[in-house]
């Protein structure tokens, strides 16, 4: 039986309707983590650290995206639970047309200014080509980013979450298919992987529109709207901390570049590179539980259903807890497989790659708290509290860090820098949820 959001959640049926998002997350990830795969045994080391490079530029983009996407997820699932089921398709329609319309805008004025992009962000002489070349396709194609990141959320809310998941399937088997005839095949090279990732968006975004154009199957549907202008900005003050999420994540990805090329050159890049790939994959737990969970939650605040909210958060708290001790153990055990499946060609940066992956791992027993607290905040349209808790923890502490601790402890310190910035998350994260806790009742 189909589960609704409007049902009872036992810890059973909140892993099953919340799997599918996990799933697809960690499955997005994964096909990032065969794109750098195919780039670093293919390509060559270089063209994996101008892959890293340009990544952040291509995220920072695709960010509004992120806030259009779970800001207007949640206000169209608070309508949803408010009983007005037109005016959310309403809702939902003009906030893809916008992502759409936004996108297409940011995808042509990138592709004018790849060059200086690249040396802003840390591009050396030597990894110039291979960054342009990567970054004219990847820029170029936001617009279909921005519509497969969007519609990953609205997939949940539309009661649909393992139609989403087949769709992410697709795209990630696409790019996958499509990196090894591009670069093994065609030896296209650098260019090959971009365009690998892009046409692999468009599968995740531009299909899409057309299942939702087609008789509702689920809670949501394309149909003729205007523009509301009041709740298109109350998407964005709401999805506000998913865009500070993805800005300061990108921000600070390219501040540990520049600070890597500074102390060990285009090899610490590299290291880097691979513990980012892995860091999706095991970060994607978390996002993928918070996408999931969070239409449900807006759902249950929009009907005044206080009980099953405060059920929901009780449960959702001790999986994040089983979650982020799990994720610890693995990543120690699986650190230096990993590391061998990217960079075994080469001895010291396998040991600089493994080293630096098991302390930076440490940070999964906080991150955890950190990601659902901001997801938590956003599902209850509190855009500000949410945003708080992703500038301080991916912004704040973890640049603060990076620049302090290397001061201290070397090289040490930059892997150890987001363990200390995400324990300080989680800890920002726990005070807000208990100082707001009689406001919405969940506790």
């Amino acid at each position: 039986m189909p589960i609704k959001l409007s049902d009872h959640f036992t810890y059973r049926k909140l892993l099953r309707f919340t799997l599918p998002s996990i799933v697809m997350m960690i499955f997005t990830s994964v096909y990032s983590v065969v794109d750098g795969l195919f780039v670093s045994n293919l390509i060559g080391e270089n063209a994996l650290s101008a892959v890293n490079i340009m990544f952040p530029v291509a995220m920072i983009i695709g960010a509004a995206g992120f806030m259009l996407g779970a800001g207007g997820s949640a206000i169209v699932a608070r309508t949803m639970g408010e009983g007005k089921q037109e005016l959310a398709n309403r809702y939902f329609t003009m906030i893809i047309l916008c992502v759409l319309g936004l996108g297409l805008t940011l995808s042509a004025v990138s592709l004018l200014f790849v060059e200086p992009l690249a040396r802003l962000v840390g591009a050396s002489d030597l990894l110039m080509d291979d960054c342009l070349a990567y970054g004219r396709v990847v820029l170029g194609g936001s617009f279909v980013f921005m519509l497969q990141i969007s519609f990953q959320t609205f997939f949940v809310t539309a009661e649909l979450p393992k139609i989403g998941l087949f769709f992410s399937l697709a795209s990630g088997i696409t790019n996958i298919v499509l990196d090894y005839l591009f670069i093994g095949v065609l030896k296209i090279g650098i260019a090959g992987a971009a365009w690998g990732t892009v046409l692999g968006y468009g599968v995740g975004g531009v299909l899409p529109l057309l299942f939702f154009l087609k008789p509702p199957i689920g809670a949501l549907r394309l149909c003729p709207t205007r523009l509301y202008w009041r709740e298109l900005k109350n998407a964005c003050i709401n999805g506000s901390s998913e865009l500070m999420s993805n800005l300061s994540a990108s921000l600070i990805g390219i501040l540990y570049n520049l600070q890597l090329m500074r102390m060990v050159g285009e090899l610490g890049v590299a290291a880097y590179s691979v513990m980012m790939y892995v860091d999706f994959a095991f970060a994607a737990v978390f996002l993928g539980f918070s996408m999931g969970s969070g239409p449900i939650i807006s759902f249950h605040y929009g009907a005044g259903n206080e009980d099953e909210l405060k059920s929901i958060f009780r449960k959702s708290v001790t999986l994040i807890a089983i979650a982020s001790v799990t994720m610890v153990a693995l990543a120690q055990v699986l650190g230096r497989p990993l590391a061998m499946a990217y960079v075994g060609y080469n001895p010291d940066l396998l040991e600089m790659t493994v080293h630096g992956f098991r302390i930076f791992a440490l940070s999964y027993l906080f991150c955890g708290m950190g990601v659902y607290g901001s997801g938590f905040f956003t599902a209850l349209c509190n855009g500000a509290v949410s945003a708080l808790i992703s500038f301080l923890r991916l912004f704040l502490f973890r640049g603060g860090m990076v620049l302090l601790l290397p001061l201290l402890l070397k090289l040490d310190g930059i892997w150890l820098a987001v363990v200390v910035a995400d324990g300080l998350g989680a800890a920002v994260a726990v005070w807000l949820m208990w100082r707001y806790r009689k406001r919405y009742h969940y506790l």
